[in-house]
């Protein structure tokens, strides 16, 4: 058993569990973050593709509140005490400059990860933050509602205050195994079980394979439930080896997900939404007349947009593929215009939680008092991140979530 007593022991050292860890130490208390793998920040290294969307630059809270659903009501008194504006500030006043890109991701200038990580590295180590990595914790003791000590590494730690930052269940491979779950739900918190959030979209057909990595920008999507329309988004997609992802599908897979729930859910993609039915026959007659020679096949990727001749020409039939363009009938060239505007696929299902940008589930914040991020359950247990079941888009809105959480324990704990 350690001798040394803390203020505060972290469980967890992401973005919530180090800015926690941060802010309480730079108060003047006594602080140890306990990570189980061998370095911390694994999955922030990696999120954004390496380069990080730290958050969402909507500075008016209540229109940034607003992508949270449900969830916004309970958010509002903690992101009164940190918002937006302080991420910016925080990051910023610490050398790290930002940039704004589409749909409002903030990125760091460098576009690298890693350089966030900094920032709240040496944020730590010049606060005297105790790090003890390689300390899996495998059992909290916990007595009259309150956290006695904890186990890690075969040795007890005991501090006044503990802190769970351990995240959810996406990207298992960077240490988030939902170890956090079970201990809050032996602690007596309900867990809302978690499942994949934001995340890529399996497809049934095989040709999808053929145009793994091509972009489709802008285009529409629309999400169809026993063949009756549930409602449609525009912007980018990504076609993977095993379906569709990017930032248009991340965002609309929770609701896919309960579309899958009540039956076979299609979906139709206009690779031309900024045009009608009309405006692109006339396009297709007017390059059909320049190409009139031509075997249709051979015109596939001047009448699709990106790549996407390369998927297309398995869904055409070979008599098409073969005719010469001048040969092409009036009723075949509505059947080319009908797939370029509504190409069909079949969602199989959403992919794991190894996919997932993130994962829902969680505590449910009655449980959390949302200005301090204390558990209403047990006394001297606060709560960041991840752990709360909060349904979000994707666009930075989860590490915003983290910065803010992270801070306002650190800040009231």
């Amino acid at each position: 058993m350690t001798d040394k007593h803390y203020n505060l022991i972290v469980v967890g050292g992401g973005p919530s569990g180090m800015m926690a860890a941060g802010r309480a130490a730079e108060r003047g208390k006594s602080v140890l973050l306990l990570e189980k793998n061998s370095t911390l920040g694994n999955k922030l290294k990696i999120s954004g593709g390496g380069r990080c969307n730290l958050t969402n630059a909507v500075f008016d809270t209540k229109i940034f509140l607003e992508s949270f659903g449900e969830s916004a009501k309970y958010l509002y008194s903690t992101f009164s005490q940190f918002s937006v504006e302080n991420t910016f500030d925080f990051f910023q006043s610490r050398g790290l400059d930002l940039k704004i890109e589409d749909n409002n991701r903030a990125f760091p200038v460098t576009d690298n990860a890693r350089d966030v990580f900094l920032v709240l590295e040496k944020y730590m180590k010049e606060n005297n933050v105790e790090i003890l990595t390689n300390h899996p914790v495998t059992k909290i003791i916990s007595k009259n509602n309150k956290i006695e000590n904890i186990i890690a590494n075969d040795t007890t730690f005991t501090a006044d205050n503990y802190v769970f930052a351990t995240g959810g269940i996406s990207h298992p491979e960077t240490g988030s195994t939902g170890d956090g779950f079970d201990w809050l739900e032996k602690l007596g918190h309900i867990i809302q079980k978690p499942n994949p959030n934001l995340v890529p979209l399996a497809i049934q057909e095989k040709w999808v394979k053929d145009l793994s990595g091509v972009t489709l920008d802008p285009m529409k999507i629309s999400f169809y439930l026993n063949d009756k329309k549930q409602f449609s988004k525009v912007g980018r997609l990504l076609f993977t080896h095993f379906g569709i992802s990017g930032p248009l599908i991340l965002n609309s897979s929770f609701a896919v997900k309960q579309l899958l729930d009540q039956g076979p859910t299609t979906a139709y993609i206009d690779m031309y939404p900024k045009l009608d039915e009309g405006s692109l026959e006339k396009q297709i007659i007017d390059i059909f007349d320049k190409t009139k020679n031509k075997n249709f096949q051979n015109i596939l990727k001047i009448l699709t947009p990106n790549g996407m001749s390369k998927g297309l020409v398995n869904i055409f039939e070979e008599e098409l593929l073969d005719k010469k363009v001048h040969s092409i009938t009036k009723s075949e060239r509505k059947q080319i215009i009908k797939i370029l505007k509504n190409l069909p696929i079949t969602i199989k299902g959403l992919m794991g939680l190894d996919k997932a940008i993130i994962s829902d589930g969680g505590i449910s914040l009655d449980e959390v008092n949302m200005k301090t991020m204390q558990s209403k359950i047990c006394k001297n247990l606060y709560i960041t991140g991840d752990l709360l079941h909060i349904n979000r888009p994707s666009g930075g809105f989860s590490l915003q979530l983290c910065w803010t959480t992270g801070f306002v324990v650190g800040n009231n704990v």
